[in-house]
C-alpha cells in the first residue's frame, strides 16, 4: 500500500459543520477500505477566539454575528440535525442552549495527540456538546470527555490546570489563518489539496480517490 495520506483537519469543537465534515470524511474512508490509508491531525481553530468564560446564548450570538432571525436558525438546525441524522450523528439542538470558548479543548486535544489518543477525544468532545449538551469550557467536562477517549483523567487535569500547550496552540492557529483558512472545516491533504465545508461522504471520497491516485504515480516516477 501507498504512504498514507496526511489529513490535517483544522475544525472547532463548537461547529456543527465540523461533525458532519468528520463523519463524511470518516466514512468516506471507510468505503474506500484498504485501497487508502489515512493519518489525521486534527488542527485548532477558534470560531470565538474572544468568548467570556460563561459563553453566550446561542440565538443571541448567531443573530449578533450572521444577522439570523429565529426562524433562519430553526431552519438551519433542523437542517445540520437531518444531515447528522443521516450520517449516524445525534444533534440535540434543545441542549445546545449556548456557546461557548474551546481553547482548552483544543489544548487538551493537543496533548491528546501525543497520546495516540485525538481523534477519539474529538469525537467525544463534539458528543459532549453537541449530543449531551455540556459546556466544553468547563474543565471537568473536558476531563470527562478525556476519560471517555480512553485517556488518563489525572494527566488530562494537569494539562487543564496549567498553560501547557497555550503558546502550540496559538502559534497552529496563526499558521492556518496566515495560509488563509478563515472557515471551517478545512481539510488539507498531504499539505497541498483543499476541501472546505461539511461535504457529503460521496465528494470526500473521490477526491480521496483522486489524491491517492495522483500521489502514487508521482512516487512512481
Amino acid at each position: 500500500m501507498p504512504a498514507p495520506l496526511k489529513i490535517d483537519f483544522v475544525s472547532d469543537v463548537s461547529c456543527p459543520w465540523c461533525v458532519i465534515g468528520l463523519r463524511g470524511l470518516e466514512q468516506a474512508l471507510e468505503r474506500i477500505g484498504g485501497e487508502v490509508a489515512a493519518d489525521i491531525h486534527f488542527q485548532p481553530f477558534e470560531l470565538n477566539p474572544q468568548m467570556a468564560v460563561e459563553g453566550e446564548d446561542i440565538a443571541e450570538h448567531i443573530a449578533r454575528k450572521y444577522g439570523s432571525s429565529p426562524d433562519q436558525l430553526a431552519r438551519n438546525q433542523e437542517a445540520i440535525r437531518a444531515r447528522g441524522a443521516a450520517l449516524g450523528f445525534t444533534f440535540n439542538m434543545e441542549k445546545r442552549a449556548r456557546i461557548y470558548n474551546t481553547f482548552d479543548a483544543h489544548r487538551l486535544l493537543h496533548w491528546a495527540e501525543a497520546e495516540d489518543r485525538q481523534h477519539e477525544l474529538k469525537r467525544a468532545l463534539f458528543a459532549t456538546y453537541f449530543t449531551e449538551g455540556r459546556n466544553p469550557s468547563d474543565r471537568e467536562v473536558l476531563i470527562d470527555a478525556a476519560k471517555e477517549a480512553g485517556l488518563d483523567p489525572a494527566k488530562a487535569r494537569e494539562v487543564l490546570e496549567s498553560d501547557r500547550y497555550a503558546k502550540e496552540v496559538r502559534d497552529r492557529e496563526q499558521f492556518y489563518q496566515r495560509s488563509g483558512i478563515h472557515a471551517v472545516p478545512s481539510v488539507i491533504i498531504n499539505d497541498q489539496y483543499l476541501i472546505q465545508g461539511g461535504q457529503p461522504v460521496e465528494v470526500f471520497e473521490q477526491a480521496l480517490r483522486k489524491i491517492a491516485a495522483e500521489s502514487q504515480s508521482a512516487a512512481a516516477t
